[in-house]
């Protein structure tokens, strides 16, 4: 099955890259993608898979690897607003329809395609935010703003963040100021919405 849009980031505030696919299975949208970086100065590699329904609502996420000397499973699930990891119901995401994964830029793609801006409108998004060295979902409150065609303004003001996204046709953010920058991607406009 051909893909709907790939990219390759490198880390810009340590050593580190992040591979990321999009696909439609027909029913779902699936992101999945490696990202190898250094945390806390040890090696970081996770192999992660974002699953969307037709909406862009977050499904399903799954995460394995390492950070340093340890182990990292973990499986989230969203149902009838409950979001539960590895087995384990979390407080305080109920409302969130977006999973976030702290240390890739790919799952910005999903919230930007299920809340879709014109130029000038802007959107607050609580996200379930995962910190896979925390092991715990957390409320992440989240601003867009769409300045132009191909740029957002975006904050998340309780991790201390704020920057001017610059995103491609398919929702695939290309530069996340001091954090991401697209070297290449494979991103175009997806064939059923139309482009961000």
């Amino acid at each position: 099955m051909p893909l709907a849009a790939s990219i390759l980031w490198r880390r810009l505030d340590a050593p580190g890259h992040d591979a990321c696919s999009l696909k439609h299975t027909g029913e779902t949208w699936l992101l999945q993608g490696t990202s190898v970086f250094r945390h806390d100065g040890q090696p970081a590699c996770l192999h992660y898979l974002v699953e969307c329904n037709a909406d862009w609502e977050s499904l399903h996420g799954a995460l394995h690897g390492f950070i340093g000397r340890n182990g990292v499973e973990q499986q989230i699930t969203r149902s009838d607003g409950i979001w539960i990891l590895n087995g384990t119901p979390q407080s305080g995401v109920d409302s969130c329809l977006d999973l976030d994964l702290g240390f890739t830029p790919a799952t910005n793609l999903s919230q930007l395609r299920r809340v879709p801006l014109a130029v000038g409108q802007s959107a607050e998004i609580d996200v379930a935010w995962l910190d896979p060295a925390t092991n715990r979902l957390v409320l992440l409150p989240q601003r867009y703003e769409r300045r132009t065609e191909t740029e957002y303004w975006y904050e998340a003001p309780s991790v201390g963040y704020q920057g001017l996204l610059e995103v491609g046709p398919s929702g695939f953010i290309r530069h996340y100021p001091t954090l991401w920058r697209a070297e290449t991607s494979g991103d175009a406009p997806l064939a059923d919405r139309a482009p961000l």
